[in-house]
């Protein structure tokens, strides 16, 4: 691996994000012991903390984050939305960002926004030069949150606001995302529908989460059509599937968009270990997909690539495969080996199966012959 030079945003606010004692995600129901809700500050602090141990945190380029401003949020979301999130944040008991299942406590819009303007912040950075690519650890996520409310524990659409600041500040005009969550990143679908120049690709677990989005089918409206991507595997997906969406989809749809900045809006919920899905996705996967994508975006846009924080569920397994991933975009190599992997990779169904071939192969028609590979 050759070293880059990999912006890292991290903000201790990030794991004062508070999301109440949710058994999960569900919020007082009769005969529910409080527990904790899924998204809790674990897996994000202890990755962060495993980057700093491990000492890859030395080899990094601190990219100190700033709270996203009202114009950029407004950019992306309807003014009801950011001024119903405000309102409910300067509650003592804080509120919900839309779906009744993402609750957030007092002073939660102040942290949203700080995890906005975190990939807003990333993406500066590449686009100046400071850093050769960046990985943005936000929390909140982003990508279920649509124009006029959140959803699926995102308040804001994080890569969405990234992308229209760098379209006010930098002038730059086409943008490939590159989602891996488990969960169809509709947020920045929906947000982008009507647009050309935003090609969305989506690798997700066949209705998951949300139900009803993310067929192969939905590709974009009018003028965009073809833009939206989306490639739902079937449950039980393993590293052969993913490897094989990523070469046979991802990569030629993005080097036939050619795009000017690449974001990934960078989940971990795919991996074997995660309570919200049922896929098997390993950490040598999640390098060798980053890997493929530094070497991607040196072809087709300068190198320029940010990564955004989503999901991932796992405190125990989120880690190592969130330092797998920051060691190849940066090139450093800790030494610090996966101990979970061993036991998984040879597990049966972790090569593609024909049923799940089935589904990249239909996405990959779907490109059209300026795609192929």
């Amino acid at each position: 691996m050759s070293a880059r030079r990999t912006g890292w945003v991290w903000h201790e606010l990030y794991g004062w994000h508070d999301t109440g004692r949710a058994a999960g995600y569900v919020l007082g129901a009769p005969g529910v012991q409080p527990f904790g809700h899924f998204e809790s500050a674990e897996s994000k602090t202890r990755f962060a903390s495993l980057v700093e141990v491990s000492g890859l945190r030395e080899h990094l380029v601190e990219v100190r984050p700033r709270a996203a401003a009202e114009e950029d949020l407004l950019r992306v979301h309807t003014e009801a939305h950011v001024r119903s999130m405000q309102e409910q944040s300067r509650r003592r008991e804080g509120g919900d960002m839309g779906d009744g299942t993402s609750p957030f406590g007092w002073n939660g819009y102040e942290v949203a926004a700080l995890a906005a303007g975190g990939t807003v912040h990333a993406v500066r950075a590449v686009l100046d030069g400071t850093v050769d690519n960046a990985y943005a650890l936000v929390r909140p996520p982003g990508h279920h949150a649509v124009a006029d409310r959140g959803m699926g524990f995102c308040m804001f659409a994080n890569v969405a606001v990234a992308i229209e600041h760098a379209r006010a500040h930098d002038g730059l005009r086409r943008f490939a995302v590159v989602d891996w969550d488990v969960h169809h990143g509709n947020g920045t679908e929906a947000i982008f529908l009507d647009d050309p120049d935003v090609l969305t690709i989506s690798v997700h677990q066949d209705g998951n989460y949300p139900a009803d989005t993310g067929a192969l089918e939905d590709r974009g409206r009018g003028d965009a059509l073809g833009t939206a991507v989306n490639v739902p595997l079937p449950p039980g997906s393993g590293n052969g599937a993913y490897l094989a969406a990523f070469d046979q989809v991802v990569v030629p749809a993005v080097e036939a968009f050619a795009p000017e900045l690449i974001l990934v809006a960078c989940g971990f919920d795919a991996c074997n270990a995660d309570p919200l899905a049922t896929m098997m996705v390993t950490s040598s996967t999640y390098r060798t997909m980053t890997a493929g994508l530094v070497a991607l975006a040196d072809r087709v846009c300068s190198g320029r690539l940010v990564m955004s924080h989503e999901g991932g569920y796992s405190p125990i397994y989120v880690p190592f495969c969130g330092l797998a991933v920051v060691e190849a975009l940066s090139g450093h190599d800790t030494g610090i080996a996966d101990p979970f992997e061993p036991d998984w990779i040879d597990w049966p169904g972790q090569e593609v199966q024909p049923h799940q071939q089935a589904v990249i192969d239909r996405a990959r028609a779907l490109l059209g012959p300026g795609a192929s590979r």
